[in-house]
């Protein structure tokens, strides 16, 4: 028997006068999951998560939480929680009272409430300090107080719009990972609204990549990066090598292109709508691209590239490449061996990747 979601949304639009931010979405989110909504700025993904949380109103749709629809339902009467991106936390008031606002404007018993204050903490890691000045908090800390302020409230869904933000980049990678933990400590379903792919890839269990107020594809982070449905989602969900060409032939899933710039390659079709001569976009991941100080054997796609550069980011580190014969660049993720630790600019280097990791759209 399948269980009710926690959340689902049913052909969910919302419209500001002539324009539609969200354009008729449907997804629905199991209980416990981290589901994260993934796109630009613009692209209506915080519209969305304003009427989940009953801040807006849809245009048209439903939007039901624990199988009840909430359309009438106030912010304050659904069972849902938000973290803002700057937590809102009250400056006057010691960690304790802010942890405690809402149980107190609900007119839960002093005793009660410092009861449950104390677990959440504990449950957040910051057992003890309730009587502690916010402002004596660190940025991390100062996010678990935000979230245990949430959770004591005990939502069905907790709503986190882009929480991470504001934080320096060595905290916000830190609190990816507690942020995940702390989602699996609480078995609570997250609804996350990131422009960060990172962010979402490493805490999330399902991702929707939003563009233009729809879902362009939901899936697992592995699913997203390994088999983007769209140009769109390949180009936005990590990072890739982008050319331009023309089809030249196409036999099932084969096809045959060339680029611009003259260079033969050989891809799968990943999309509807590619014909021959017509364009199509031709993704390739950085990692998926080989290195090798004198030709292969068999080179697949690939040929010879002078090094335009070398930029070190230890585990991170790539090679941007110049193609000889069609003049494009390509960026390469640096491999980790050591072996080409000695390149330099200007240097001649082989490269090549595989046909299965060539991927290709139409072009819109």
């Amino acid at each position: 028997m399948t269980s009710t979601p926690d959340l689902e949304a049913r052909e969910i639009s919302k419209s500001f006068d002539d324009f539609k931010a969200v354009k008729d979405i449907s997804f629905t989110v199991p209980q416990g999951t981290f589901f994260s909504i993934l796109g630009p700025s613009g692209c209506g993904k915080t519209t969305l998560l304003r009427m989940i949380a009953g801040f807006q109103k849809p245009t048209s749709g439903d939007l039901l939480i624990k199988g009840r629809s909430v359309l009438d339902v106030p912010p304050n009467k659904r069972q849902v929680s938000m973290v803002f991106q700057h937590l809102a936390l009250f400056p006057m008031m010691n960690i304790g009272a802010n942890v405690g606002f809402s149980l107190r404007q609900r007119g839960v018993n002093k005793s009660d409430i410092k009861q449950q204050v104390e677990h959440v903490l504990e449950r957040v890691g910051l057992g003890g300090v309730a009587d502690r000045s916010v402002s004596s908090l660190s940025g991390g800390q100062k996010q678990r107080v935000a979230i245990a302020r949430c959770m004591v409230l005990e939502p069905d869904v907790l709503l986190l719009d882009e929480p991470l933000g504001a934080l320096d980049l060595k905290l916000r990678e830190h609190m990816k990972i507690e942020l995940k933990q702390l989602q699996a400590e609480f078995n609570t379903t997250f609804v996350y609204i990131t422009h960060d792919q990172s962010e979402a890839l490493v805490m999330s269990d399902q991702i929707a990549v939003m563009n233009h107020g729809v879902f362009e594809q939901v899936g697992t982070p592995k699913e997203l990066y390994y088999a983007p449905q769209t140009a769109f989602v390949a180009g936005f969900v990590g990072e890739a090598n982008k050319f331009v060409a023309t089809v030249e032939s196409i036999a099932g899933n084969a096809v045959t292109l060339r680029t611009q710039g003259g260079r033969s390659l050989q891809g799968v079709a990943a999309g509807a709508g590619l014909a021959k001569g017509t364009k199509a976009h031709v993704f390739v991941r950085p990692e998926a691209v080989r290195l090798s100080r004198s030709a292969p054997q068999s080179a697949g796609n690939g040929g010879e590239g002078i090094v335009q550069n070398v930029l070190f980011n230890g585990a991170n580190s790539q090679v941007m490449l110049l193609d000889q014969l069609s003049g494009a660049e390509i960026n390469v993720a640096l491999p980790q061996t050591g072996e080409y630790r000695d390149l330099v600019k200007g240097g001649a280097v082989h490269f090549w990747w595989e046909t299965e990791q060539t991927r290709v759209y139409a072009r819109d």
